[in-house]
């Protein structure tokens, strides 16, 4: 339920006239003070914050101010003492209470300011069936604007006050709105350049909407949703409160000072978090907005996330932009900090008199929000419309959408690691595809286990090899093309060119540019002759041979066991593509691993130095090069399991703790203990690899088998 859902009172639902609008706007303003006594509303919680009764008045003394006195011949003010009480900021209209002393006000009485209004409302009724001015008729929309604006103060200012009380008193007490889980933040990207800013001339607006104007900005990324308190829960759980690193010097000092370690109005109960709301105290819901956070706050979860708040006019250009999916949540949510100071538009000019003092005096130490939030009344809001508070305040309804530059615009359009990482992380479980293992890092970490006493495949598929080179070399024709599936460290590479000097070419197919290099330089000074024809690819998908390798006869080479990657379906159309690509009456070089005992598989894929485990999160390091990712890696942990069922060893990535990590425009959500599967070695036993071999076209030429550890090496023919 919010203040809008409540029955009005005296409501009038037809809105015609301009006079119809006055008495809904002051209606809903009594509407809105009926909940209250007499008590709630004389008093004053802080400097910032007003009476409840104070509001009322106050916007009754601006309509008898600045319309009635000088439009109405003949009124008379209801009570000269008013002006002083009820002024609020008008130095051309004389001197005023000071405001952190208004709830000192304890007359008049609420009633009494009831009676002013309706003395006021009387007055305003007679002036408006009379013949308007457009000065009238603007001041009138000014004044209505204005009061719309109190009506939302009266709800921030009261929910200040309630939450000091010992008896957490609910303004409405009713069930609060339920929000559904929004998902995982995404981006829109926004092209920027040159765009419109600022009100049009006709129209009401503030004056600090105006002038319109031209600003460039930049392309850009604005987040589809809001911060919710889930993705709040995660920045304190990771610190965010207690790491300077992400603070502004101000909101440091000012946060350590007050004691922050939660939104405004949060507070640690037994079993998780409540925060005061205008229907009482009640349990953080975790999918709604973050609301009650200062400009410091909503920075340093920025700096978190590693994003930043948006600029006034990236969020007006992308409210105003058409054509597409708009982020949601623009509106009747929560104000939206951004990262503008709050200032003058190019052009402004304040006007003359006292209502010139309207917005221009404040243009100074405050920064800018934008759009509006569950207080704000009904329409009052607009594309345009400039809010604007100190950057420490905390009691307004104020919470946070990110922003980024557009920066990975490059890299994202049209990519397929991205869109099988997004793939990957968007599917339940989670995984990623284990040939992203393998950027330079990767790739130097996994010769690193490859010399790891634990990790015996490469050992045994060497000295299994070496002993069986004769016998291959002789297979290879002359001038052949030696095409490697993956690029490795080469030493398996060197074993069959030393024992087959007559192949040609080597052409090895790999999806990692510095891995090619460094193979390619590897063996150029060893094997000058030997003509070097790498291929930039996915071996699982390559289309052609590399261009030296055409025309020559063909022997696939498939070290590592690395076709224990794949599932026995993907297994399967590994080896049917690779048939297609060396072509009919090629050979087909493949080592295997073999099942075996789990107390020497997993060390294999778990050793004691932690270098698999480092291989394994530099998958996370590789996406945040790649595609701009924010996973921190050692917010998880490295898993090897043995599945018995399934003949494979898998390795996972365990989240820590509850966090949103983002991947480019995506947003994915892990809760602590969930895993993202990173890989699995399948240990196929001779007769199952064999018949995957023969159901993707193959014929077993022949085969080798090591004992202790188990190892085989095939040959397959075309």
């Amino acid at each position: 339920m919010t203040p809008d859902d409540m029955p009005m009172v005296g409501f009038a639902p037809a809105v015609e006239t301009l006079a119809d609008r006055y008495f809904t706007v002051r209606r809903r303003t009594e509407s809105l003070a009926a909940p209250l006594s007499p008590e709630d509303q004389s008093a004053q919680s802080m400097p910032d914050a007003s009476p409840t009764k104070w509001h009322r008045a106050h916007t009754t003394w601006f309509f008898e101010t600045f319309l009635l006195t000088p439009f109405m011949p003949g009124y008379q003010v209801y009570d000269p003492a008013f002006g002083y009480l009820f002024n609020s900021y008008y130095e051309a209209v004389g001197p005023r209470q000071p405001r952190p002393q208004r709830g000192l006000l304890t007359r008049p009485t609420a009633a009494e300011v009831g009676a002013y209004r309706a003395h006021v409302d009387a007055a305003m009724a007679r002036l408006l069936a009379g013949r308007s001015t457009p000065e009238i008729s603007e001041r009138l929309e000014l004044g209505l604007a204005h009061e719309e604006q109190h009506q939302e103060l009266i709800l921030m200012d009261i929910l200040h006050l309630f939450a000091q009380s010992p008896l957490n008193p609910a303004y409405l007490p009713a069930t609060p709105k339920s929000h559904v889980d929004p998902g995982p933040q995404t981006f829109h990207r926004f092209p920027g350049g040159l765009v419109e800013i600022g009100a049009r001339d006709t129209g009401f607006a503030f004056d600090n909407e105006r002038p319109r104007h031209k600003a460039y900005v930049a392309p850009f990324r604005l987040a589809d949703r809001l911060v919710t308190n889930s993705d709040w829960l995660a920045f304190m759980a990771a610190g965010g409160y207690s790491r300077v690193e992400f603070w502004l010097s101000d909101g440091w000092a000012l946060a350590r000072a007050e004691g922050w370690e939660a939104p405004g109005y949060w507070r640690r109960e037994q079993d998780g978090w409540s925060t005061m709301t205008l229907q009482g105290r009640r349990p953080v819901d975790p999918h709604a907005p973050v609301v009650h956070v200062s400009y410091y706050e909503a920075a340093a979860f920025a700096a978190w996330s590693g994003r930043r708040l948006p600029t006034e006019f990236e969020w007006e250009a992308a409210a105003s932009a058409g054509g597409g999916p708009a982020p949601r949540q623009l509106f009747g949510e929560v104000w939206q900090w951004t990262s503008s100071a709050y200032a003058p538009y190019p052009g402004f000019r304040p006007g003359s008199g006292a209502l010139g003092e309207y917005n221009g005096k404040f243009m100074v130490n405050q920064m800018t929000l934008r759009g509006g939030c569950s207080a704000t009344p009904p329409s009052h809001s607009r594309i345009t419309y400039r809010n604007f508070f100190h950057p420490g305040s905390r009691w307004m309804f104020a919470g946070v959408r990110l922003a980024d530059d557009d920066r990975l615009s490059a890299v994202t359009r049209d990519n397929r690691f991205l869109d099988e990482v997004v793939a990957g992380l968007s599917a339940e479980p989670k995984s990623l595809p284990a040939k992203y293992f393998y950027d330079a890092e990767g790739s130097r970490l996994f010769e690193a286990i490859c010399e790891l006493p634990e990790y015996y495949l490469t050992r045994t598929e060497t000295a299994l090899l070496s002993q069986i080179a004769p016998h291959l070399a002789a297979l290879i024709p002359d001038g052949a093309a030696l095409v490697e599936f993956g690029s490795g460290a080469s030493t398996k590479t060197r074993i069959l060119l030393d024992a087959a000097p007559q192949v040609a070419v080597y052409a090895p197919i790999d999806i990692s540019p510095s891995a090619l290099d460094a193979a390619a330089e590897s063996l150029r000074s060893a094997y000058p002759e030997l003509v070097i024809a790498p291929l930039v690819d996915d071996f699982t998908r390559a289309m052609d041979l590399p261009e030296g390798a055409k025309g020559r006869a063909p022997v696939g080479f498939f070290p590592g066991s690395t076709i224990g990657n794949f599932p026995p379906d993907e297994a399967e159309a590994l080896l049917r593509h690779a048939r297609t690509l060396l072509g009919e009456g090629a050979m087909f070089i493949v080592g295997a691993d073999v099942a075996k005992s789990p107390d020497v598989l997993v060390p294999a894929y778990d050793d004691a130095q932690g270098v698999t485990a480092a291989f394994n999160r530099n998958i996370l390091s590789h996406i945040n090069r790649a595609l701009g990712g924010n996973f921190d890696p050692q917010a998880f942990e490295h898993r090897a399991i043995w599945n018995a069922e399934a003949s494979r060893i898998e390795m996972h990535l365990e989240s820590q703790g509850d966090q949103i990590v983002m991947v480019g425009d995506h947003g994915f959500r892990f809760a602590a203990g969930e895993t993202i599967h990173t890989e699995n070695s399948y240990k196929y036993r001779p007769e199952v690899f064999e018949a995957i071999a023969a159901r993707a076209g193959w014929t077993i030429a022949e085969r080798w088998i090591n004992e202790d550890p188990t190892f085989a090496i095939y040959i397959l023919a075309a």
